[in-house]
């Protein structure tokens, strides 16, 4: 692959609803989208799922854009790429950045297995034909919860993933558990516990819950290894989990159960699928975490999801659950809980170049 020219697009959209957490509630999406040009006209595609302030990892659409522009299209333009694990290699001079690596990363696998003429999901050693789904509840208050879930409750979603924080935790799944006995819940605590709160997490092992995803601090492992020793329910692992080192070094201190696997958060597809290899060898389940992305992200997340380790539903809803138009055509849709994945090479979706161009707030092109 020689990379002719790369597009950034910046675009913007609101959300059909506030995406509500304690520690920020999202109303409207930025990203950034990367357009690669290879010298015979193929296109690749790679979405930046940055926020635009450091809520919750330090990078943001602004950092994202200055590392692109100064650092890492530099590092790749007039540099002949055999596969996208080259651009570890390329990279590594670059410390960080993570997300801003991943889209440029994504972008070229996208590119690879379209001029390979095959679907991304089965180029990587993907193993199944549709996914399970999950969706996300991120509600400020019990009745805007129960109204979230039945909106979407018949489409079929495997698991329903609740925001929960120590203020209102009890009362939120008690709630939600009396007119939904049965119903698939995960908790995600966006770190809002501490060790001081042992006694409180225990009590959330009344509710029958899958797992609760990150209740301590993103920088933590140890402590994270102390109550899983002290609770029932399983614990996951997601902002702590940034790169394979950091997966290595939770699975050594039994830190959690599970993993939570954002390409994003971990610096791109080939990162996210070392980690999916040492989960595996090592017996602890994975699924794929979602960051209010765009359709190309989604794309790519659905594919990483075809992998044989990713044994529980991830972040996966319709398109049309966060926003009113995608950027990917046709638009992804659960059916009875599942998303069957398309057979066209690439990232299977074509481009809906109309919605890029009216979300768009800035455009570059390099050569």
């Amino acid at each position: 692959m020689n990379i002719k020219e790369i597009h950034v697009h910046v675009i913007r959209s609101p959300l059909n609803k506030p995406f509500s957490t304690h520690l920020e509630v999202v109303k409207e999406r930025e990203a950034i989208i990367l357009e690669l040009v290879e010298i015979d006209g193929c296109k690749g595609y790679g979405e930046v799922v940055a926020f635009s302030s450091p809520w919750y990892t330090e990078e943001t659409i602004k950092t994202c854009l200055h590392a692109l522009r100064d650092f890492l299209i530099p590092a790749i333009l007039q540099k002949t790429i055999n596969h996208p694990n080259d651009l570890e290699g390329l990279l590594a001079p670059i410390r960080g950045n993570r997300m801003a690596k991943a889209g440029l990363e994504c972008a070229i696998w996208d590119l690879y297995a379209k001029m390979n003429n095959q679907p991304l999901y089965r180029l990587i050693g993907g193993t199944k034909q549709e996914v399970e789904a999950g969706v996300v509840i991120a509600s400020t208050s019990l009745q805007d919860a129960l109204s979230s879930i039945e909106k979407v409750y018949d489409q079929g979603y495997k698991r329903y993933k609740i925001k929960i924080h120590p203020s209102h935790d009890e009362e939120l799944l008690a709630g939600i558990r009396t007119v939904y006995r049965d119903l698939p819940i995960m908790v995600d605590a966006n770190s809002s516990y501490d060790i001081n709160d042992m006694e409180q997490m225990r009590k959330l092992d009344l509710f029958n819950l899958m797992m609760i995803e990150q209740p301590f601090s993103h920088e933590d492992i140890v402590d994270h290894a102390t109550l899983r020793k002290q609770i029932n329910t399983p614990i996951c692992l997601d902002e702590s989990i940034t790169s394979f080192s950091m997966a290595k070094s939770a699975l050594y201190m039994q830190s959690c159960d599970i993993l939570s696997i954002k390409l994003g958060r971990v610096g791109g597809l080939s990162e996210a699928i070392k980690i999916h290899n040492l989960c595996q060898d090592h017996s602890v389940p994975v699924w794929c975490g979602g960051m209010i992305e765009f359709g190309i992200s989604k794309a790519f997340n659905l594919a990483l999801a075809s992998l044989p380790n990713f044994t529980l539903p991830g972040d996966f809803s319709s398109s049309t659950h966060y926003w009113e138009r995608d950027i990917i055509m046709p638009g992804i849709k659960v059916q009875n809980g599942t998303i069957k994945l398309s057979n066209s090479p690439g990232i299977g979706f074509e481009i809906d170049e109309e919605a890029l161009r009216l979300m768009g707030t800035k455009s570059e092109v390099y050569r």
